[in-house]
């Protein structure tokens, strides 16, 4: 390849690739970098004024950059990646379904040292990717690159693919909780709900879960329950942390015939996981750090599962290069002593109550008792007993009349104007009122009474500030509900938004972002919109 700078009536010069944008002036807009110039391109650059321009001029060897890219990518197409099509020199490659990301890190090196204009960036090995996410790049980074080099970097890349989608399987696990004497049954209530949800995301499910004494008889037992179920894999979470082969968890393995196949992982936080298997089930004895969904040791290794690798002692043992993982709130001694505790999640509600409830007649359905009590009150209610750190209400329709069903309530109400509209002008009203100094803001529905603090809980307890997942949904019976957490990084979006669409509409474009939450609740899909509804739960819409 030719590159020089040529006077504007070299002959020849159709055809060559230029090498910077040039601008035409006076509106006439530009000529831009890498285009093929075509005989008017260089008219209209000689009108412009331009004598000399610079350019890349293809020689009989080369192969111009986007035929090189695609070529190139070609090569990394396989189970679970596709590639885009090329441009500038560069071609993505995505990846088609939920999995981990199988890289030969070997080849990758040798493709990238056959030539300096040849590129190829993936994503770290082993690195979970949701649908549609970029996994690697490949970018030819000067015009065009030799025939023979180009034949060289493929070679490496031919036969078995250098980058692989491993789809996760999907499992029915089993849970066991051990408790001692005193132990907190929220504390226990929330690591419930962190393996749910750990698994939700993986595209699995607690099938089965077990409470029990902290104790080898007991563990065992549990652990023979859950096997006549057909548990696999087998998640066992102690009231106390696994020190030893000799301590409870991993006897009450050994009692129910098992075996303990590794204990301790070069992973911090994480060090004390048991993998043991009991027949053809694994089972996992689970470090402390697991009651939270902060990244640990065993979601490595819990993915790694998951996509069928098998858990034996020379994978655990390999972890450690990476192994030192982001700092998490509740560890007795943090690695950094000059810096304050993790800062906890600070989640705010907004509560939805600005709506005209045209189905119900003349009837405002926010305030009709439900058991006693308003059904907007009912929600409000809810939240003030969960882990939410504020409560925002927007009221539009009947305003008055919202205001006197929450009585006395320590709520911050906002009116939406424009709540004719549609929702969507209340979600933009609700989270401009916010502010930007809350990690997340939960967004519920006025008209669904029986959401518990329980599943409100269960959705703040899978929330990560500052991890991929960043959309949270309760899913009951297969079926995505309400309410739905979103990270602070969706406020702009929201803060734009109008109709009568909501928030759902922002979900296909951030597909990669969403967390489903199974939760043990039909009320995520329940609202009341009709009369007919409200016969059909037994409400008769009266305040006696």
């Amino acid at each position: 390849m030719k590159f020089d700078e040529v006077d504007i009536d070299t002959d020849g010069l159709e055809g060559a690739i230029l090498a910077h944008t040039l601008r035409l002036g006076n509106g006439a807009g530009a000529v831009k970098k890498g285009s093929v110039l075509t005989a008017n391109d260089i008219k209209r650059l000689r009108k412009a004024g331009y004598r000399q321009v610079m350019v890349a001029q293809l020689e009989r060897n080369d192969v111009h950059e986007d035929r090189a890219a695609a070529r190139l990518a070609a090569q990394f197409i396989g189970p679970g990646v596709t590639a885009s099509e090329a441009s500038t020199g560069r071609c993505n490659l995505h990846a088609t379904a939920l999995g981990l990301l199988r890289v030969d890190p070997d080849r990758i090196d040798a493709g990238n040292g056959i030539s300096e204009s040849i590129t190829i960036a993936t994503l770290p090995a082993y690195s979970l990717v949701p649908p549609n996410a970029m996994i690697a790049t490949v970018k030819v980074i000067t015009f065009a690159v030799s025939e023979t080099d180009l034949e060289a970097c493929t070679e490496v890349f031919s036969g078995e693919p250098a980058l692989r989608i491993a789809a996760l399987e999907s499992f029915d696990a089993g849970l066991v909780l051990t408790e001692l004497p005193g132990v907190s049954q929220s504390l226990l209530a929330r690591a419930s709900r962190a393996q749910r949800a750990r698994l939700s995301a993986l595209g699995s499910r607690v099938r089965r879960e077990v409470r029990c004494e902290h104790s080898t008889d007991a563990v065992a037992r549990a652990i023979d329950t859950l096997r006549e179920e057909g548990c696999d894999p087998i998640l066992l979470l102690g009231a106390s942390a696994i020190v030893d082969r000799g301590d409870v968890i991993p006897s009450g393995l050994k009692k129910a015939g098992g075996e303990v196949v590794h204990l301790g992982m070069p992973v911090d936080p994480g060090n004390l996981l048991m993998v043991g298997t009991l027949g053809e089930s694994t089972v996992f004895g689970l470090p402390g750090c697991a009651r939270s969904l902060n990244p640990s040791g065993f979601d490595h290794v819990l993915r790694r599962f998951f996509s069928g690798e098998p858990i034996d002692s020379a994978l655990i043992s390999g972890l450690g290069v990476g192994g030192l993982l982001k700092e998490i709130p509740d560890r007795p001694m943090p690695r950094n002593l000059s810096s304050p505790k993790g800062a906890r999640k600070d989640i705010v509600a907004v509560v939805l109550a600005a709506g005209v409830s045209r189905r119900m007649g003349q009837t405002n359905k926010l305030t009709i008792p439900v058991d006693g009590t308003p059904m907007v009150a009912r929600v409000v209610d809810a939240l003030r007993e969960s882990g939410v750190e504020k409560i925002f209400v927007v009221t539009g329709h009947a305003a008055e009349e919202i205001r006197d069903a929450l009585g006395e309530r320590d709520v911050e109400m906002v009116h939406n104007p424009n709540y004719e509209e549609g929702m969507g002008t209340s979600v933009r009203t609700g989270v401009s009122a916010v502010g930007d100094d809350v990690d997340g803001v939960l967004v519920a529905l006025a008209d669904m009474p029986w959401v518990s603090s329980a599943v409100i809980d269960r959705l703040l307890d899978a929330f990560s500030p500052d991890g991929d997942l960043s959309i949270y949904i309760p899913m009951f019976g297969r079926k995505r509900g309400n309410p739905v957490l979103w990270g602070s990084r969706h406020f702009p979006e929201l803060r734009q938004l109008s109709g009568d669409v909501g928030g759902k509409s922002l979900f296909h474009r951030h597909a990669e972002a969403i967390c489903y939450v199974d939760v043990e609740s039909a009320a995520v899909n329940i609202d009341i919109d009709t009369p007919k509804a409200l016969h059909d739960l037994g409400i008769d819409g009266s305040d006696d």
